[in-house]
């Protein structure tokens, strides 16, 4: 029987000590109205610690990590156009966020990997873990398939933890979906990585909940031998998020709903969320992490 994945912060354990894990699980995507629409995807993520590149490129020959690979990582995917490291980017952004607070001892980056030198990453999640394995900052790092992107700075505070996971309110920023419009609001619950990673995103218009993605994948070493297992299950990854994406965008328009425009272009900013609540407002019923 396939083990259900933890539900919640005590059963997940602590984060990876790995350089690099991989997280394999599936997403799913649910819109609620004006039409009915859903569906789901096995997926697989990297978790990598941003200080640890030269250690997780020694992981597997197929993970190029900075150089050629089947799998690659580069910096470049996640720098802004005035960042030239990882680590001085996100210890920047937290300062930022939260200028009196002493800096995250380690920070982990889910994200897609490249394959054959490509990728995209509608979201990719930053953590900045403290001493303890505290988290002490996430940042919603949200592209579209426009070339714009956003990043949302969530300084974690107390009211937003609970054994369940964090949960984190923010205005939309960045236009995403062309079916979607710009007045709305996301509803984050995260899952920090341990054992698995979970990311339920929800967003609400002034009617109530519209839309809802989930991410959970379980964590798995980067082996040779496990990357070929993910390859040969999951081929050409990337490719098939991109074109997943404009399937069901065809989908929806069939259906009827109504086209809202191309979204935001060439945009690269960020912004500090300013904390609602721990509740984080009205969400579906009866949709909780896989």
């Amino acid at each position: 029987m396939k083990r259900r994945l933890p539900s919640t912060m005590t059963a997940n354990g602590a984060p990876p000590e790995d350089a690099a894990v991989l997280y394999a699980g599936k997403v799913m995507h649910h819109r609620l109205h004006p039409v009915g629409h859903r569906f789901s995807y096995k997926v697989y993520s990297l978790l990598i610690d941003v200080d640890r590149l030269d250690e997780a490129n020694r992981l597997s020959f197929l993970l190029g990590i900075e150089a050629p690979g089947l799998l690659s990582f580069r910096a470049t995917d996640h720098l802004r156009k005035d960042q030239t490291d990882l680590r001085h980017q996100a210890d920047a952004w937290f300062r930022e966020a939260k200028p009196s607070s002493p800096l995250p001892h380690r920070w982990l980056l889910l994200c897609y990997p490249r394959m054959f030198g490509w990728v995209f990453n509608p979201i990719s999640v930053w953590f900045g873990l403290s001493e303890d394995d505290t988290v002490q900052m996430i940042v919603y790092d949200v592209r579209n398939t426009f070339g714009g992107r956003h990043a949302y700075l969530a300084p974690v505070i107390e009211s937003e933890i609970s054994n369940a996971g964090i949960r984190q309110s923010s205005d939309k920023r960045l236009h995403v979906s062309p079916f979607i419009g710009p007045e709305m609001t996301y509803d984050f619950r995260v899952l920090p990585p341990g054992e698995a990673v979970k990311l339920r995103i929800h967003e609400t218009d002034r009617e109530g909940p519209l839309f809802e993605a989930v991410f959970a994948g379980r964590q798995h070493p980067v082996t040779t031998r496990s990357l070929l297992g993910y390859l040969f299950a999951i081929p050409f990854l990337p490719f098939k998020i991109y074109a997943a994406i404009h399937w069901e965008a065809l989908k929806l328009w069939i259906k009827g709903v109504k086209f809202r425009g191309a979204g935001d272009q060439d945009r690269d900013d960020h912004d500090t969320i300013q904390s609602r609540s721990a509740s984080c407002g009205a969400r579906p019923e009866g949709h909780e992490f896989p």
